[in-house]
């Protein structure tokens, strides 16, 4: 009875020296992970991509009445891009950026009645476009690294219209007219979607849709093939749109930090 009472008191006292001893030792914190926080940061982008324009209408002051028309319309054309823009937080960010749009092939003809007579147009040239808009995006939350996005901008296009003519049938006779080239300011807007993914910190590529509003464009002064008239043109190319598909990348200047956790050692 005497051991097991000796043995009861040396557990005891063993129990009330480590506890003493651990309390001498301050408690670990867990690590700190810093709360996800809004954050501000420039950029530079670039963008490569193909378009895919159409028009309302051709329209000639000229030629009041047309009977019928067939196969206008812009072949496809190649736009570069560049652009700054600043990420203000996680879900908004604004650019501003420039665009080179390349000569889109045009074609098509119409039927036109003047006064009793049909005539006959078949029309061909080419439009290019150097296009500036101011962008808005909302980024709609990231899924493994990709990131929905939607967008609108405003701005103005300076649309270019070379080598039009007018290849025409006049009661049977022939009749070719040539225009200068001829270049115009328009007020232009665009709505954008797409999808971006984070390589790193630093680098992000863009797979997007803009649909494009460009005004409107005209060739320059007429001349006819036999010198017969000449003088300011009435033909109007009336709300040029544009369905492009783009590839861009974005370089962030000042990337978000990225939280490194605490070394912790032992020993």
């Amino acid at each position: 009875m005497r051991n097991v009472k000796f043995v009861v008191a040396a557990g005891a006292i063993l129990l009330m020296s480590n506890a003493a001893f651990a309390a001498d030792f301050p408690i670990a914190p867990p690590p700190y992970i810093p709360p996800i926080q809004d954050f501000g940061g420039w950029y530079l982008r670039g963008d490569i991509g193909m378009t895919n324009q159409q028009l309302k209408s051709l329209d000639s002051a000229a030629s009041p009445l047309i009977t019928s028309q067939s196969g206008l319309g812009f072949d496809s054309s190649t736009l570069f891009g560049v652009g700054v823009g600043y990420q203000f937080n996680n879900w908004f960010r604004a650019d501003v950026i420039g665009q080179w749009r390349g000569k889109a092939n045009f074609h098509g003809s119409q039927t036109i009645d003047n006064g009793g007579t049909h005539l006959a147009d078949n029309y061909t040239g080419s439009k290019s476009e150097a296009l500036f808009l101011v962008n808005a995006y909302a980024d709609l939350g990231t899924w493994w690294c990709i990131t929905p996005f939607i967008g609108a901008g405003v701005g103005t296009s300076y649309n270019t219209i070379t080598g039009f003519r007018d290849d025409g049938l006049s009661s049977g006779a022939p009749s070719v007219t040539y225009f200068a080239d001829h270049g115009q300011w328009n007020f232009a807007w665009a709505a954008h979607a797409g999808l971006a993914y984070k390589f790193s910190p630093s680098l992000t590529m863009e797979l997007a849709y803009s649909y494009v509003n460009l005004g409107n464009a005209a060739p320059g002064n007429f001349s006819a093939y036999d010198g017969s008239a000449s003088g300011p043109t009435s033909i109007r190319f009336k709300d040029i749109t544009s369905h492009d598909i783009k590839l861009g990348v974005r370089w962030a200047i000042d990337p978000m930090p990225v939280y490194q956790p605490p070394l912790v050692t032992k020993g």
